[in-house]
């Protein structure tokens, strides 16, 4: 059985102080201390761990996180930068689409789609046996890939500051009057939560869906 981050979810037996984060320091109260309330890596108690691991299995230190997951991680003074330009190198790459063209969409704007009323049997067929359009439309992403590999997200100490922002676009589609809601939500200037859904009750103005928007995003 595996317990995802057990050791940081483990109360503490003792009394554990702390200087204040790097890139986390309160204006006003550089010269306080952080009084922990759970476990936190970097304790002696880790220490001791590693050290009991270590005399029974090979363990190597790899320092400061780089890339996880994919997603490369900077820290530059108070701010830290995440993007997704290491996995997104590695993809183009592997399909020897790094020196592709730039495109500014993921699809073709001129494209015309047709609602998806069949069933999910006829749809499966596509998995195994994909068509000249489905190729297209990977290149497609990947150009779109190439040219947005460097956009990246930046979370800066302080203020450390939630912001929420929604909106709502009223019956766009004449075939289908549901609208839309859409909301971000922003700490320390960079996003950490967002969607664009559907909504379940059919509004009779813009403001009742912007209203709907609002309380699905709270």
């Amino acid at each position: 059985m595996d317990v995802k981050i057990a050791f940081l979810n483990g109360e503490l037996d003792e009394e554990v102080y702390m200087n204040q984060p790097q890139g986390f320091i309160m204006p006003g109260n550089k010269k306080k201390v952080c009084k922990l309330i759970k476990s936190l890596y970097g304790l002696k108690q880790v220490d001791l761990t590693r050290e009991f691991l270590s005399s029974s299995f090979s363990m190597k230190d790899m320092g400061e996180a780089d890339v996880i997951m994919g997603i490369r991680i900077k820290h530059e003074s108070n701010v830290i930068t995440i993007s997704q330009s290491y996995y997104i190198e590695k993809v183009l790459k592997k399909f020897n689409y790094f020196d592709c063209t730039l495109v500014s969409t993921p699809m073709n704007t001129s494209e015309k789609l047709m609602p998806n009323n069949g069933q999910d049997a006829s749809q499966l067929k596509y998995t195994s046996i994909p068509g000249t359009q489905h190729w297209q439309a990977i290149q497609r992403v990947l150009k779109y890939l190439k040219k947005t590999m460097d956009y990246i997200l930046t979370y800066i100490g302080y203020p450390l500051v939630l912001e929420g922002y929604t909106d709502a676009s009223w019956i766009s589609n004449t075939e289908n009057n549901s609208s839309t809601s859409v909301w971000v939500f922003l700490l320390s200037g960079g996003a950490i939560s967002w969607a664009s859904k559907k909504q379940t009750c059919i509004t009779s103005s813009i403001m009742k869906s912007e209203f709907m928007a609002l309380a699905a995003a709270s």
